[in-house]
């Protein structure tokens, strides 16, 4: 793997302690969902695939879940992945400086996750900024809102995006529209990928 695209990525992740917190905020948020929902973790691990132990370990904040992992829950909850990884605001605040935008980083995948404009319930549309490593792979079985509306502007490197069997090779400047019904799978060559994505 690229040193420099190792480099690039971790710059964009806080310092540690932020990170454990960003963690532990997230066990406590994913716990306090399946309690909602009336779920037991053996109902939550038959509904999403992932295994009860597993699904233990992240709401104990014992482990930080993989993007896949997460895309699997989203779907066993029916919510979109931003919705996963923190709760809706009740309001918004009209400015969000770069610093204060919230991150969310899967190492394994090489995967990093900036919520540049958060859900809101007062808002229709939010906008996330992604960047994953070069040689990866990133699958999602199915969307977690059927139909969800994505726009996926591609800013630097190369991304093989495959949605519902359909394969596109996408570079700077291009746009992907698209609705999620099916499998997506996300492929990144030697120079990795960052692009933003606009969700209605």
């Amino acid at each position: 793997m690229n040193t420099a695209a190792i480099s690039h990525i971790w710059d964009y992740i806080p310092h540690m302690d932020r990170i454990d917190r960003h963690n532990t905020a997230l066990a406590d948020h994913l716990r306090s969902l399946r309690a909602d929902r009336g779920l037991t973790l053996q109902e939550l691990a038959e509904n999403s695939g992932v295994s009860r132990a597993t699904l233990s370990r992240i709401e104990n904040g014992e482990v930080s879940p993989t993007a896949e992992t997460l895309g699997r829950m989203a779907s066993a909850f029916g919510l979109p992945l931003s919705q996963l990884l923190a709760p809706l605001e009740p309001e918004f605040p009209p400015l969000l400086r770069r610093a204060d935008q919230s991150i969310w980083s899967d190492p394994e995948s090489g995967f990093t996750r900036r919520s540049v404009s958060p859900p809101s319930s007062g808002l229709k549309l939010e906008i996330i900024e992604c960047e994953i490593a070069p040689d990866q792979r990133i699958s999602y079985d199915r969307p977690a809102v059927p139909g969800h509306e994505h726009h996926l502007v591609m800013i630097a490197g190369r991304l093989t995006l495959t949605v519902d069997g359909e394969r596109r090779d996408l570079y700077p400047g291009d746009c992907l529209r698209y609705r999620l019904f099916g499998t997506t799978v996300f492929e990144t060559a030697e120079h990795g990928a960052r692009y933003l994505i606009a969700l209605a």
